[in-house]
């Protein structure tokens, strides 16, 4: 039962609000949803919990856009929130993310194959200047550590392996992947509001990228992060929405452009100078998706 609100539907119910077997399709802030919507055909908004959904048709396939909100928490609440009251065959990302990879460049767009957790640590203890020590009961913390941190898998369930299994890298789906690596064509801009890129941005489909509960905005860190996990890109929610995804059995594909190189620029962050650019080019690349997406 719904009742009308602000132009919304707000369900006070948990019961799904329609039948139609849809892709759902999120992003982190206002931003980078913007070019999706007005694309969208045929919108019907409906509220839960304070977060707007917006059903439709995008490229002609059923949709569910919405925003996760910034950070591992909201991500991961919010994508159980539309598993449970829409009927999702499919979870796709798009957003902006910081390049770690040193290869790559602002603007372009990765579609990463798995992504990780990198900010979950054990924080160590100093047993000499320099030297850090975990605890002997905990066994999981071996990939190399920056100081005292020292990544560790996630403890996670799922329908298909109930029992509690530690994992750190959550896959995008093998089919979904596939498609991303047959898109050509996709007019990647390198310029927007007056500020052009000195290159134009590419497409890289493959490889990793990790996600964590903070702003990334450190040369060292950067450094460290695509030597540990060999990562192309990181952000704030990806490997959460994966590890919803990897838990409820549905396939899941996140689209992330650069809007920085979190830290590892000359001069200060480049997100508000090039966030536009980012957003954009990476929603032109998952709309070729969907297109092609059978």
């Amino acid at each position: 039962m719904g009742v009308y609100k602000g132009g919304a539907v707000a369900i006070n119910s948990s019961t799904r609000l329609d039948d139609t077997p849809r892709i759902a399709v999120l992003s982190a802030f206002e931003p980078e949803l913007k070019l999706l919507l007005t694309r969208l055909q045929g919108p019907m908004k409906h509220s839960v919990n304070g977060v707007e959904f917006t059903t439709g048709t995008l490229e002609g396939k059923p949709v569910v856009l919405f925003l996760s909100g910034i950070s591992m928490t909201n991500a991961t609440m919010n994508t159980q929130l539309v598993l449970n009251r829409f009927r999702v065959t499919n979870i796709v990302f798009s957003g902006i993310a910081g390049g770690v990879n040193p290869s790559l460049h602002v603007g372009d767009v990765t579609v990463p194959a798995q992504w990780g957790q990198y900010l979950e640590v054990l924080m160590a203890r100093e047993t000499a200047p320099g030297k850090y020590s975990a605890p002997p009961f905990i066994t999981d913390a071996t990939l190399p550590n920056f100081g005292m941190m020292f990544p560790r898998p996630v403890e996670v369930r799922s329908a298909a392996h109930p029992e509690i299994q530690r994992k750190f890298w959550f896959e995008a789906d093998p089919k979904m992947l596939e498609v991303a690596r047959s898109i050509r064509n996709v007019d990647l801009a390198n310029c927007s509001a007056g500020k052009c890129l000195p290159r134009k941005p590419q497409l890289v489909v493959g490889g990793n990228g990790v996600s964590g509960q903070a702003f990334m905005d450190n040369k060292a860190y950067r450094e460290y992060t695509y030597k540990t996990f060999q990562a192309n890109v990181l952000d704030m929610e990806t490997a959460a929405v994966g590890m919803v995804a990897y838990s409820n059995g549905v396939p899941f594909i996140a689209f992330r452009s650069l809007s920085d190189l979190a830290g590892g620029g000359d001069g200060e962050n480049e997100m508000g100078t090039f966030m536009g650019i980012a957003a954009d080019n990476s929603a032109k690349v998952m709309l070729a998706f969907l297109a092609a997406w059978k």
